[in-house]
């Protein structure tokens, strides 16, 4: 219902576009002379008529489903839901959800059956309650609009306080998403350290995160030091960062200054398809391809390769962020002013000298940005290292050797029925926070690079 309904709040809007302005050319043609053009005053009534239903509309979809939970317990009968905890209470929840959509399992009772159609009934109250109050929102809006249409009306100005604010709250939401992001990640690192203490955590060379099973199991305690994980986090992200960073500088560098147009207008767009290729495609080409030919490389040779080596899920993982640096480099090189490059060759310069002494230097903002996001893909990258790399934490800077990273184990400790009440769940909350803080230190790093090398070149 709501995505029908928003189809439905775009077209209203883009009719009162169309409407208002047409009637800002009516009165135009009646007053002569308008103070904003008539684009402004159909985008005033768009404006007024989208928001107070979109409005109302979020205003529906959040507060739906915990009301309509809320009342659909109530009307079930008080024996049926004394006692519940939380899990019990929500269970009952999917189960009557899944009742409502029609989806039947076994034989409920007949208590659940009266209240999956209690839920049926309150969905679909609260969308016929959406649909009015969007509706009605968007009336008023648009009779506001043409209220408001008149030869003195400064339409430009309301539409820009429009587009402001709607900008000011996407800015403010990415804010906040990032603050709620932090928080949520403390507070949970927050109950994980009250049980395992912080130094061991932070400091411990051994990451074993197991938890007893049964009261007189023994040798399962684990350990959390996540050490050996951040070793293999580094020792992959360098690898990758060896393969892609200057292959993607150089690409960019002869793509931009050296290569003919011909020439460029191929290998660019070819280059820029290994960016949509799926990572679990690179993971496969890893395992199937490169993982054997690096194990008889080194047979051949009389090195001890293990079937997962960080080597192989680097080394691809590299070939997927070329990519990224390349064309940031070049769009880098190419915001790089003209005069920069000209005064250069105009000198004696030849154009090797010009691209590294010149373009390069001033391109570095750039250059650092593409690096940055490559550094950040490769810390977060989950799938190759998973079927390239492996699971096992071990603290060794081998590339021949099977190493994890901090997301792997992410993902493995919240895979499965285990609660969030205990250290080896709550070891993923405090593995993301770490994660968080080494991606913010990189972040401030580069800007700072950033900030001194554009005082420069500006």
């Amino acid at each position: 219902m709501a995505g029908l309904l928003l189809l439905l709040i775009v077209i209203a809007a883009t009719a009162g576009f169309v409407v208002n302005r047409r009637a800002a050319r009516r009165l135009r043609a009646q007053a002569g002379r308008l103070h904003s053009l008539e684009g402004f005053h159909g985008g005033w009534a768009a404006a007024l008529i989208a928001l107070p239903a979109l409005a109302a509309m979020l205003a529906v979809v959040v507060l739906r489903e915990p009301v309509i939970d809320e009342l659909t317990l109530r009307a079930m009968p008080a024996e049926a839901v004394e006692g519940l905890d939380a899990g019990e209470r929500a269970l009952l929840l999917t189960e009557l959800r899944s009742l409502a959509d029609g989806r039947v399992f076994g034989q409920p009772s007949a208590e659940k059956l009266a209240a999956a159609r209690r839920m049926a009934e309150l969905r679909r109250g609260a969308d016929l309650l959406m649909l009015v109050l969007a509706a009605t929102a968007g009336a008023l809006g648009f009779l506001a609009a043409r209220r408001s249409l008149s030869p003195g009306f400064r339409a430009r100005q309301a539409v820009e306080r429009v587009l402001t604010g709607l900008m000011l709250g996407c800015a403010a939401l990415a804010v906040l998403t990032t603050a709620g992001i932090f928080a949520s990640l403390v507070v949970e690192a927050a109950r994980f350290f009250a049980r395992v203490p912080i130094h061991e955590f932070l400091f411990g060379l051994n990451w074993e995160p197991q938890i007893p099973l049964r009261a007189d199991q023994v040798a399962a305690e684990g350990a959390f030091g996540w050490i050996p994980v951040l070793v293999g986090t580094l020792v992959i992200t360098v690898i990758a960062c060896a393969v892609a960073i200057p292959v993607g500088i150089f690409t960019a560098i002869y793509l931009h200054e050296f290569a003919a147009p011909r020439v460029r207008a191929v290998a660019k767009p070819a280059l820029e398809i290994l960016a949509g290729v799926p990572t679990v495609v690179y993971g496969f080409f890893a395992v199937l391809t490169v993982a054997p030919a690096l194990r008889a490389a080194g047979a051949w040779a009389g090195l001890d390769v293990s079937p997962n080596t960080a080597l192989a899920a680097g080394g691809v993982m590299g070939v997927m962020l070329i990519p990224f640096i390349s064309s940031f480099a070049d769009d880098a090189l190419s915001a790089v002013p003209r005069s920069l490059r000209d005064g250069s060759l105009a000198l004696g310069a030849t154009q090797g000298e010009t691209v590294m002494k010149v373009l390069f230097p001033a391109a570095i903002p750039g250059i650092v940005g593409g690096v940055l996001l490559a550094v950040s893909r490769a810390i977060g990258e989950t799938m190759i290292v998973v079927m390239a790399a492996g699971l096992m934490a071990k603290l060794t800077i081998n590339p021949l050797d099977s190493v994890t990273t901090v997301t792997v184990q992410i993902v493995t400790l919240l895979i499965g029925d285990t609660s969030f009440d205990n250290p080896k769940t709550l070891a993923a909350f405090a593995l993301g926070l770490m994660l968080f803080l080494l991606t913010l230190g990189l972040n401030v790093i580069a800007l700072r690079v950033v900030r001194k090398y554009r005082e420069i070149y500006d």
